[in-house]
């Protein structure tokens, strides 16, 4: 599939690669590719965007918002308590196996591939985003996958983080999926 990628697209991979740095995640999102759409001004999907009041610094802190929503331990503690899971019980025994504090060590120090060179795996919703810009450019007639394709995959996936962020920004799918395909002749 990569084949057909146009230039465009292949710079939006690189760039979404990027962004998991920045992020320090250890993989390919749909956000990380919103993103990457955003940091290229001069593109279909960029232009489109930025139409509708979006840019790359406005998502990123969107994008920040959202992941710092996500709920946190003291929730998940509940919600295993609530069907029968005692997390003292289970640190105990994760203790006596791996010494003390073994569940107490930052998450964040876990090695990370691309930091020894190695690859950033997408996340399947990331992979789906690929395969419908794929089949979007075929619906379409073109030969190539641009970026204003990847931009109709995350819409047309549309349950991923980056679906999310551009629904709270109030954009409404079907107006930007037109625009789009519109530019994109």
């Amino acid at each position: 599939m990569f084949e057909r990628f146009h230039e465009d697209a292949r710079q939006t991979v690189v760039l979404a690669q990027e962004e998991t740095r920045l992020f320090d995640h250890d993989h390919i999102g749909t956000e990380h590719l919103l993103l990457a759409l955003l940091r290229q001004p001069d593109t279909v999907a960029a232009r489109v965007l930025a139409r509708h009041g979006l840019d790359h610094d406005g998502m990123g802190d969107a994008i920040a918002r959202a992941l710092a929503s996500v709920p946190g331990d003291d929730l998940d503690a509940d919600a295993l308590e609530a069907i029968g899971i005692d997390l003292d019980a289970i640190r105990e025994k994760v203790e006596a196996a791996f010494g003390p504090g073994a569940l107490d060590r930052d998450p964040r120090s876990r090695r990370r591939p691309w930091r020894l060179g190695g690859h950033v795996p997408f996340t399947g919703r990331a992979k789906k985003v690929l395969e419908l810009s794929l089949r979007e450019a075929l619906h379409l007639k073109h030969n190539y996958i641009g970026n204003g394709h990847i931009l109709l995959g995350l819409l047309r996936e549309g349950h991923g983080l980056a679906a999310r962020v551009l629904a709270d920004a109030g954009v409404d799918f079907d107006t930007l999926r037109r625009e789009i395909r519109t530019e994109l002749g």
